[in-house]
């Protein structure tokens, strides 16, 4: 698309001058959050949180008109809670706003408006470092991303590659999971040889319930083996995070997953097919010397293997569980500006994502941008530029990208994100 010159300076403008007003009018937050913990005594207690993401966007040529969207977005809205009621038994609870982000009504999750429902109900049975075992409604261990979760991320919106399929359904018992959850039960720990830090994660959950797709009820099995050769991450159980701001050092992990289903996409239309889906992950991050700041480099890998033929449109729209068949990657560096500025630090960041499908056309998408860190994943403030054709049709998560790419547009993003 021919992009307007004028225009595109004047949504950079009111960008960075958004960016601009939240971070210096902010002055009165505090510096630190925690989420709100009532204690029994040591073995027994229970903690409260919240969180909040919400953006700004200006989309070149996706209002009605095709002039430049513009639209205010609640992206999540989720309350947490956690807790232990004996010295190896915890649970973890997690809500979303699961409507929030739609503007349709074509969904089987709930109202137009908003819905309120259950994200995670995990009871944990965690008795030394090296053996745990959840069961419940959880994430399933595949790649860094979707481990990070989307507060978690280095950038505002981490999603960029093909969803594995309990991110790519829409909803438990009719689909594969939801916002990469599934019901499960999941084996982790860690391991600590020759002064490096091993992960490992293997979960038997639920994956795709169709009868007339997985007809033979068959499970799915995930696994993830991380190896963190510098400094240890320390996370709840086997979650991940794409940046620490420099507060656990000098970070260097290689990870990689698989995650396979029998019978586990396409459509009696199409033909059957298992599903096998692999990742590699990278995150180094590295505190300089002389206090210069943080550097910060998250990279993923993933292909996805669901030879059930080449679908149609009339296939897809017949209950085809068309997951993405292809490759995928994307790569970003960060830097984060040591000297405060207001009430935080300045990083900026320069973003590449790149998809393969084996059944159409590749789509690519630049995306530079600035975070304003108030406190750390806590309370962040984002400014991002994105040109591209990943959007074309199918979207960053879609099914088989079939249609032809309909051209490379610009959008303009600012967005916060709160949590206690």
């Amino acid at each position: 698309m021919k992009v307007e010159k004028s225009r595109w300076w004047k949504k950079f403008l009111v960008t960075g001058a958004l960016a601009a007003l939240v971070a210096g009018t902010g002055s009165t937050l505090p510096s630190a959050y925690a989420a709100g913990v009532i204690k029994a005594d040591e073995d027994k207690w229970i903690s409260v949180g919240m969180g909040v993401r919400t953006s700004f966007s200006a989309v070149e040529g996706a209002s009605s008109a095709g002039h430049y969207s513009n639209e205010f977005n609640l992206d999540n809205a989720r309350i947490y809670i956690n807790g232990k009621l004996h010295k190896y038994v915890g649970f973890e609870f997690n809500t979303e706003c699961f409507q929030c982000s739609f503007k349709s009504t074509a969904t089987n999750i709930g109202g137009a408006n908003s819905s309120i429902g259950l994200l995670d109900a995990i009871g944990k049975f965690e008795f030394n470092e090296m053996f745990n075992l959840w069961v419940g409604r959880m994430l399933l261990p595949s790649e860094r991303g979707e481990l990070n979760g989307p507060f978690y991320h280095a950038t505002y919106d981490g999603f960029r590659t093909p969803f594995f399929p309990a991110d790519q359904s829409g909803n438990f018992n009719a689909g594969a999971g939801l916002y990469g959850r599934d019901n499960a039960a999941t084996f982790w720990g860690k391991f600590h040889p020759f002064g490096t830090h091993v992960l490992y994660a293997v979960s038997v959950s639920q994956g795709l319930r169709s009868g007339t797709i997985n007809g033979g009820n068959s499970l799915m099995y995930t696994g993830r083996l991380q190896w963190n050769l510098l400094n240890d991450e320390k996370n709840p159980g086997y979650y991940t995070s794409g940046t620490y701001y420099g507060t656990a050092g000098d970070i260097l992990a290689i990870a990689g997953s698989v995650q396979h289903q029998k019978d586990g996409a396409g459509a009696t239309a199409t033909g059957l097919s298992d599903f096998t889906g692999l990742s590699v992950d990278v995150l180094f991050e590295k505190v300089l010397p002389n206090n210069m700041g943080v550097f910060t480099f998250n990279g993923e890998f993933k292909r996805f293997f669901a030879n059930y033929g080449q679908p149609t449109a009339t296939a897809n729209a017949a209950g085809c569980f068309c997951i993405f068949n292809g490759h995928s990657w994307t790569v970003y560096a960060l830097y984060l500006i040591p000297q405060e500025i207001g009430i935080g630090r300045f990083q900026p960041y320069i973003r590449f994502t790149s998809i393969d499908p084996r059944y159409g056309q590749m789509r690519q998408e630049w995306e530079p941008g600035i975070n304003y860190v108030i406190s750390g994943h806590n309370a962040r403030v984002s400014a991002f530029y994105r040109y591209g054709d990943l959007m074309s049709n199918s979207g960053p998560a879609g099914g088989n990208y079939l249609q032809s790419a309909s051209g490379r547009v610009d959008s303009f993003h600012v967005a916060l994100q709160i949590q206690y």
